[in-house]
């Protein structure tokens, strides 16, 4: 199994689940989340309406419909000063929580955005040494879980930050 970080746009990757940076709503949103809304079609909001809400660091699943992309599991990330100094904890919780759900649930190989980075405001290279230091945690007690655990990050800042702090974490 290997981490790997991309540059792209992540409601085109051909993975069987991506995550979906969303709000406690589940309703289209701004950036990765309203980028992937639009992506999958209106049978998403449907079925996230369904689900009602997802509180801070809790995942849930969907279909993915016009997605390529089988599942979206959705998490929501802190917001940056609004987590009673809890944020890192409710950040690295994000990825975990929707490692282990796709774990139960079969997925083996999964494409995370930058979770909380856009308008939550966290700070980027915070972020993902929190993001890469959680996959690698719950990767390395669950070793035969996945076959692939992929980055995918839209512009040159971030894609050079993750690919930086993988690389330091080794």
């Amino acid at each position: 199994m290997e981490i790997k970080i991309a540059k792209g746009d992540i409601t085109k990757i051909k993975i069987e689940a991506i995550v979906n940076a969303a709000n406690e709503t589940l309703s289209s949103g701004g950036g990765v989340d309203g980028a992937i809304h639009r992506a999958a079609g209106p049978a998403l909001a449907e079925e996230c309406a369904k689900l009602k809400t997802c509180r801070t660091s809790e995942a849930k699943i969907t279909k993915g419909y016009d997605l390529p992309a089988k599942y979206v599991i959705h998490t929501v990330g802190p917001v940056y000063g609004e987590g009673a100094g809890r944020e890192a904890e409710l950040l690295a919780n994000s990825y975990k929580n929707c490692l282990k759900l796709a774990k139960e649930k079969g997925i083996r190989s999964i494409a995370f955005p930058a979770i909380s980075t856009g308008a939550y405001g966290y700070p980027k290279e915070e972020a993902a040494q929190i993001a890469i230091s959680s996959v690698k945690e719950f990767v390395s007690k669950n070793p035969e879980s996945f076959d692939e655990i992929l980055f995918v990050l839209i512009d040159s800042e971030n894609f050079d930050i993750y690919k930086k702090s993988l690389m330091v974490s080794f």
